[in-house]
């Protein structure tokens, strides 16, 4: 009998394949994540704006080549674009320990590595999330990324740790070549899928029109318009975290380097809570009810960073329970609000659509980022923490204009 396919992804034998490539993949991408910062500090000798720069990087990319990144997506099939970044990251990674092996790393290959590993994964991200709706049909997308959200949790749990024991044993430009290898298994597991991809519609005559069709799109439907306003607010918040919060928490809180890990560690638990709830959660709650819930919940956890305070446990209590709850409120909301996109936007043009909002999310992070670390330093970073706190809540009021209807 062939029921069980039906019943779940998990006998689906094309969306296994996916979902394994991405666990490994999820994984290694964790060691560069760690090392290529690590390997720049230990090695390089990199200042803190050094640092800073090697980190924007990643929304730099996002920022200069989303939008091209969804109108190629939307021209071509998606998969052999999946293909040829996984192939194009491990290439590039491997020139990190070669170049460690012959004596001749700089901080200058780092910024070159980081800057086009950004933008394959940039056109892999928007790629892989257009791509799902075609290998296992619209109405079965929140349970595919729900399942695909616990690939990343799993890789948040055992990163780290995995991270911080290969970078001890081997030095971190040797662990990072073990990204390199998941890059290629992606690559591997996403070419073995079957499934025929629908060829592409006919290019727009206009590129200008076809740019900017992503933006438009969001635009002119209600939902989408109004998650994307709340996420470029929460986003440009969430920035300034993204530069203070390892030293928040390492200088003005003084947790050691190995209880903080344990802190970051309650973030991965808390993402496959929320990979194992959200399904769940929507199909109990409705659409609008869920982010609503989810986004206030998530602004009450964070609420818990700059109030954290008193003996080191304690403080490190209130961190832990920041990640605990909100990694998975946000799990929840982000795993939605991409199945609601892939649901109801038109495959012509679900490409440039994502595109679009990882514009208006990871794009304009690096902002944030640059705004955080000036309050910081006229104010202090528990003040510059509290500030972030104030804008992912009113990031909240854009879900009052939420239409009512799922």
């Amino acid at each position: 009998m062939q029921a069980a396919p039906s019943r779940t992804l998990w006998g689906h034998a094309d969306f296994l394949k996916l979902w394994t490539g991405q666990v490994i993949s999820e994984l290694g991408s964790r060691i560069t994540r760690e090392g290529l910062p690590i390997t720049a500090v230990l090695m390089l000798g990199a200042t803190p704006a050094q640092m800073g720069f090697l980190a924007a990087l990643n929304g730099l990319a996002v920022l200069c080549f989303g939008l091209p990144a969804g109108v190629w997506v939307d021209r071509i099939r998606r998969r052999p674009v999946m293909i040829a970044s996984d192939i194009g990251r491990a290439l590039l990674l491997c020139a990190v320990p070669t170049a460690a092996w012959l004596g001749m790393l700089r901080l200058a290959h780092l910024y070159v590595i980081a800057a086009l590993t950004g933008i394959l994964t940039v056109f892999f991200d928007v790629a892989y999330q257009s791509y799902v709706p075609s290998l296992v049909e619209r109405a079965r997308v929140l349970e595919a990324n729900s399942k695909l959200a616990l690939s990343s949790a799993t890789a948040e749990i055992a990163g780290p740790a995995i991270t911080g024991l290969l970078i001890q044993l081997v030095t971190a430009p040797i662990a990072i070549l073990l990204d390199a290898i998941s890059f290629l298994w992606s690559a591997v597991c996403v070419s073995l899928i079957r499934k025929p991809e629908p060829p592409p519609p006919p290019a727009e005559p206009h590129l200008k029109e076809e740019v900017l069709m992503g933006m438009h799109t969001i635009w002119n439907n209600g939902y989408l318009r109004v998650l994307a306003a709340r996420s470029l607010t929460m986003y440009l918040s969430f920035g300034f975290f993204a530069t203070l919060y390892i030293l928040y928490a390492l200088r003005d809180l003084r947790i050691s380097p190995a209880l903080l890990g344990m802190v970051i560690a309650m973030g991965g638990i808390g993402n496959m809570g929320g990979a194992l709830l959200s399904e769940r959660v929507s199909v109990r709650f409705g659409v609008r009810k869920t982010f609503v819930t989810s986004s206030l919940v998530a602004a009450a956890a964070t609420t818990l960073i700059p109030l954290a305070s008193g003996p080191v446990w304690a403080a490190a209590g209130f961190l832990m329970a920041a990640q605990l709850i909100g990694d998975c409120a946000m799990v929840i909301f982000m795993t939605n609000e991409l199945s609601f996109r892939q649901r109801v936007t038109p495959d012509d043009r679900l490409g440039r659509v994502n595109a679009a909002m990882q514009i208006l999310s990871r794009g304009v992070q690096p902002l944030g980022a640059l705004v955080g670390g000036i309050v910081a330093q006229r104010a202090g970073i528990r003040t510059a923490m509290a500030v972030a706190t104030v804008g992912v809540w009113l990031s909240n009021l854009w879900l009052l204009r939420l239409p009512h209807e799922d």
